[in-house]
Formats: structure tokens, C-alpha cells, sequence
């Protein structure tokens, strides 16, 4: 049987650090690739197809957070902030601008893999596949979780693998309350600790999502409880 590898983007100006997650990766059996020319930053994101990114805050010209928001344009491939930059909100605006993890510097490099692998799986879909495509339907809300896409009244959005789950949790129990507590361990089951603003930042971004696309007020808050949908609309707390 051949086992394709999973090739790994790293947009990282320190050339030493780059070298150090290649060479790591490596044994891995990952296939690293490391941006040199950083005026070619989406050229050689296109020329390679990753399966998934490592981007670093501080980088020549344009800062990660602009590498992000270009990416995000094209793929949904998971993108993991490495960054010696500890800011709450810097780690903010890297889930706003459509990353899936922040990692800070100093770290482990078996952190750095077991954050690539569980990406990964929930990218590949990998726990489960099937030949036919499953979706989940709440009144007019339609959504896609292996595509990482969202219908409602025949327009279309594309979501976060964070965002897809946050909504998928929220669809499967249509209705009913889910808890900060449930959604926090579904969608960050592989990690100890998780700042609680973290949650209510993808819960802003489903919200402007759904808003977009007409259908505000479907996710509500429920104080004191958590989040449920409402497929006839709520209150947006």
C-alpha cells in the first residue's frame, strides 16, 4: 500500500527555526516545505497544495496575520500560528483572520506534531469516511461538515474546521441548550487549557456568518447555560 505524505508549509523567517521544524517533521514522515523568497508567499503556497500551515506573526513586508486572510481566500487547509508573541490579542486576531491554533514560542516540538496530527484528522476526516457526503440540516440551515461549508436560503459560506464543529455541535442538538463546557472539549479536546474568550471569538465569527448570509439570530446565547440554534431565529447575545 502507498502512503502518500502529508506535505506541511512553513512561512518562518528564521531560517534556523525553520530548519529545526523541517528537519523534525522529517521524521515524521512528513514532506516540510520552507518559504525563502517571502514576496512569493502564495506562489509557493500554490506551487505546493499543504495540507496544512505553519505561520509565524512577525515576518518580512506583510505580517502573518496578512498571510492568513490571503490564504483563507483560497483554502481552508488548517493554518497554526507559531508565534514568540504571547499578546492575548495577537492571539485573538490569529482566530479572527481565520487560524485554527496558536502555538507560542518557546515549545515543544512534540506539541508542534500532536497539534499538526489532530488538525489533520479533523481536516482529512480521517475518524470516519464514507463515499457519500453527510450533511446536516436544521430548517433552512444546511451544512457541509467535510467541505467546511455552510447554505442557507441557497447562498453559500465557507467556514473554519473550528467553525464547522462549533456549528455542527450546535445543529445536532437543534434547539437545546449545548454548553460552553461541551463545545470547549469537541473542539479543543487534545489541549489543557483553553482561554475562555477564545470560544466566544468563533462564536462572533459563526454569528457574522450566518448573519451574511441572512440568517442572524440563529445561534443564541442562553445565559449562564451556553449556545443553542434556533432554525426560527433568536436573540444574538
Amino acid at each position: 500500500m502507498i502512503i502518500l505524505q502529508q506535505t506541511i508549509l512553513i512561512i518562518e523567517d528564521d531560517r534556523k527555526l525553520a530548519g529545526l521544524l523541517s528537519e523534525y517533521l522529517t521524521k515524521y514522515d512528513f514532506l516540510t516545505i520552507a518559504v525563502e523568497d517571502f514576496n512569493r508567499v502564495m506562489e509557493t503556497f500554490e506551487a505546493c497544495q499543504p495540507d496544512l500551515v505553519l505561520l509565524d506573526v512577525n515576518l518580512p513586508k506583510f505580517d502573518g496575520f496578512y498571510w492568513c486572510r490571503q490564504i483563507r481566500k483560497f483554502s481552508l487547509c488548517p493554518i497554526l500560528f507559531i508565534s514568540a508573541r504571547e499578546n492575548e490579542m495577537d492571539q485573538v486576531m490569529a482566530l479572527e483572520n481565520g487560524a485554527d491554533d496558536y502555538i507560542t514560542k518557546p515549545f515543544h516540538y512534540e506539541v508542534v506534531v500532536a497539534k499538526i496530527r489532530s488538525n489533520l484528522r479533523r481536516a482529512s476526516g480521517s475518524y470516519a469516511q464514507s463515499l457519500e457526503e453527510r450533511t446536516m440540516d436544521a430548517g433552512e440551515l444546511k451544512l457541509y461538515p467535510e467541505r467546511y461549508v455552510m447554505q442557507f436560503a441557497g447562498k453559500a459560506a465557507e467556514l473554519s474546521q473550528k467553525e464547522s464543529l462549533l456549528l455542527e455541535a450546535l445543529m445536532d442538538r437543534n434547539g437545546r441548550v449545548v454548553s460552553r463546557e461541551q463545545l470547549l472539549d469537541l473542539m479543543w479536546s487534545d489541549e489543557q487549557f483553553i482561554d475562555d474568550n477564545t470560544l466566544n471569538v468563533y462564536i462572533t465569527r459563526v454569528r457574522k456568518k450566518l448573519k451574511a448570509l441572512g440568517a442572524d439570530g440563529m445561534v443564541e446565547t442562553v445565559r449562564g447555560a451556553g449556545y443553542r440554534l434556533r432554525s426560527d431565529g433568536g436573540d444574538n447575545v
